[in-house]
């Protein structure tokens, strides 16, 4: 598999002079993903987590409804990138050849190639009840994902996408040079262990566009937390989906842009309330 991290040699001027150095890159690759032989999208990716990748992509661009539907994943490397090469069954095949589309899909995009306006705002299901926590373990996630992000501790220069459960702290955080491909590699870290993403909180390091809101929803979680700003329009998708939107978080504080009812002082008797 292609490597993640190059270093590459530098001029660094600091302190009033001109010195060698060098710095750990992230990796950025072409992955083609393709169905039953068609290529569907190629974007540029962080060549880890692969699968998780497959997978989650397929889920949130509602190729399949669950991972089962995927007969095979292969991870097939070229010269000069990746080929995700899934085999589909029988209905699920006929469906996507209907709604077959092309995505070129730059570092970041993850609208690119929709054919018309209300495709790229379309609506998403409203999300289930979930469960309530406390503005304290909001921040204690916050606080747990930086240590965890090796890549970024590497290079200072990828997105990272995490679930968090008061229980079990940060369960998957997956890493990316495009923060949409961050969460859709969460997403299929979450279906392929059969997480209920519901009981926990999706966690982003970047800022909250509208298909974040869309893909958080296609994952089932009704709680998103972002460190950055969201987009006026990533706000009216989350409170149309019923998703408790907070942005802006810091070690010391975050707020709360949509559905403030989930997070509340204290868990009544340190239980959560899910639907």
């Amino acid at each position: 598999m292609k490597p993640t991290v190059h270093t590459g040699n530098t001029k660094v001027w600091r302190n009033g002079r001109m010195q060698d150095g060098t710095r750990a890159i992230p990796e950025e690759t072409p992955v083609a993903i393709s169905y039953n032989g068609s290529t569907q999208a190629v974007m540029m990716a962080t060549p880890a987590d692969l699968e998780d990748f497959a997978i989650g992509f397929s889920l949130s661009e509602g190729v399949i409804e669950r991972p089962e539907q995927i007969e095979s994943v292969e991870i097939v490397p070229h010269d000069d990138g990746v080929e995700l090469r899934m085999w589909l069954g029988g209905d699920v095949a006929a469906r996507l050849q209907q709604r077959r589309r092309h995505i070129a899909g730059p570092t970041g995009c993850g609208l690119c190639g929709v054919d018309s306006i209300a495709e790229a705002v379309r609506p998403v299901a409203t999300v289930g009840k979930g469960r309530s926590f406390s503005p304290q373990q909001i921040i204690a996630a916050i606080e747990a994902m930086p240590s965890l992000q090796t890549l970024n501790v590497a290079t200072r220069a990828v997105h990272a996408a995490a679930y968090f459960t008061p229980e079990r702290g940060i369960v998957h955080l997956r890493e990316d040079v495009g923060r949409h491909n961050a969460l859709d590699k969460l997403a299929g870290a979450l279906a392929r262990d059969r997480i209920a993403a519901a009981n926990g909180i999706v966690l982003l390091t970047s800022r909250v566009s509208v298909e974040m809101v869309q893909k958080t929803a296609a994952i089932g979680a009704a709680v998103l937390v972002a460190v950055s700003a969201p987009t006026a329009l990533a706000v009216r998708m989350a409170e149309s989906a019923g998703i408790t939107l907070a942005a802006i978080a810091r070690s010391d504080g975050f707020e709360i842009f949509t559905h403030p009812q989930r997070i509340v002082e204290t868990d009544r008797n340190g239980a959560a309330d899910v639907a």
